[in-house]
This record gives structure tokens, C-alpha cells and sequence, in this order.
């Protein structure tokens, strides 16, 4: 096909050594721009969005297979650290000699996937895109991506492993909404009580020359305000 190829002599334990190796030695060259911002803003929509347009994107959940919170593993099969790690050294090896990457800020672990300590440290030190949408859009977004009707009885166990986080007339709340297809109802308790905290906690970790904001309406106004970001710093013309 006149694609040059590389033979790995030894079987899959070299592969897995040269996967190891790579990750623990080789330094990831591009800027970060991370997307940022709370639980629902629509991040990995933009991700791939950005992706399809042909920007540079280190998709981390598609590749942990997980959402990236309690309820991440819903409707689907978590991979494990190996298949992880395969999948992200391919992505960082097609990416490396690229000026930028964009990805979605997140924990150190994914599922059942952990990030590896130098790739986690550069992400937390990169450029923080945070995204602001008004509550009922993100809101939209949330079920949409989890589809709730389809999950019901997943969705209640996975709530009961954070509920004593959360004070118990909210949670008892929660609880009905989520037992009797309140779906609406209970992701704003949710976010609320919840998630929101926790960002806003999260948030003064990083200086602020290292944020940057951005409040949309909507996802296509986010999408186009993330681009036009990405085009003034990195003085880029793809068109859309």
C-alpha cells in the first residue's frame, strides 16, 4: 500500500514493553488545550465535533471506553489499562510532530483506565478552555448522551454509590425522581448538589493565566468561540 511499516521482534510481551517504554520516556511535544467546565457542558461533543473538522483531538474517554464520573460506565465495556494504553500511544505517536492537541479535562483515572503520571501532569499544567452553557442545556446534553430511559436500573445503582455525598432530603429526592422517570428533575439535583460543587472546587487549582473562558448559548456558538480561540493562538486558518 506504500505505507512504511515497522516490525517489533519478540511478540506481544516486546509490544507491551515498547507501549510501557513509550509512555514512561518519550516526551509529547504539542500544546494542550484542554476543555474544561461543568458536568453537561457538552466537552466531548465538542471533542469530537473538533476531531471531525480536522483538528488534532486526544479523545481519552473514547479510548477508556468510560465517561470519565460514577456513571461513565453506562451502556458501555470499559477497556482495561492495556488496551488503554495501546490505543493512546497510537494517538500520541499520529499526533506527536502536530503543533496542538485538544482533549477533555480529566481525573487522573478513567474508568479502569489510569493516565500515565507525565501525560496527567502536562495536561494539568496546559492552557484550560472552561465552557460555559446555561443550566437546561446541559441539562439536554446529559440525557442525551446517557439516554436514561434505556438505563433506568443502572443509573439507580450507580446513584447509590454517591448518595451519602449528598444531604439526604436532596438524595431521598434524587432517588424518587430516578425511580419514577423523573430523569429532568433529578440531573438538576444532581448538578446542583453534586457535581457543580465539586468543579467550582476544582477550579482554583489552576492559575488564572491558565484559563480562559467561555460562555455560549449553545453548543454550536461554544464550538465556533473554541475554534476561533484555537485559530488566534495558534495562528492556524482550517477551514470549517
Amino acid at each position: 500500500m506504500g505505507q512504511q511499516v515497522s516490525r517489533l521482534n519478540g511478540g506481544i510481551r516486546s509490544y507491551r514493553q515498547w507501549v510501557v517504554n513509550k509512555l514512561e520516556q518519550q516526551p509529547f511535544s504539542p500544546n494542550m488545550y484542554v476543555l474544561n467546565g461543568y458536568t453537561g457542558s457538552g466537552k466531548t461533543i465538542l471533542l469530537h465535533r473538533l476531531k471531525q473538522h480536522g483538528y488534532p483531538v486526544l479523545d481519552l474517554e473514547e479510548m477508556a471506553n468510560h465517561r470519565g464520573s460514577i456513571f461513565g460506565q453506562i451502556g458501555l465495556e470499559p477497556n482495561n489499562q492495556k488496551t488503554f494504553e495501546s490505543l493512546l500511544v497510537q494517538e500520541m505517536e499520529r499526533y506527536d510532530q502536530a503543533p496542538f492537541v485538544l482533549l477533555e479535562g480529566e481525573s487522573k483515572r478513567i474508568g479502569k483506565a489510569t493516565l500515565p503520571l507525565s501525560l496527567h501532569e502536562t495536561k494539568e499544567a496546559s492552557m484550560q478552555l472552561f465552557i460555559h452553557l446555561p443550566l437546561e442545556k446541559r441539562i439536554e446534553n446529559i440525557l442525551r448522551e446517557y439516554n436514561p430511559e434505556e438505563h433506568q436500573a443502572q443509573i439507580i445503582e450507580a446513584f447509590g454509590r454517591i448518595r451519602k455525598h449528598i444531604h439526604t432530603p436532596v438524595a431521598k429526592q434524587i432517588a424518587e425522581d430516578l425511580e419514577q422517570g423523573n430523569f429532568p428533575s433529578a440531573v438538576a439535583l444532581l448538578l446542583e448538589y453534586y457535581y457543580d460543587p465539586r468543579y467550582e472546587h476544582t477550579l482554583h487549582h489552576y492559575p488564572e493565566d491558565k484559563q480562559m473562558h467561555i460562555y455560549a448559548d449553545d453548543l454550536d456558538e461554544a464550538f465556533n468561540a473554541v475554534v476561533n480561540l484555537i485559530k488566534q493562538k495558534e495562528k492556524i486558518n482550517i477551514k470549517l
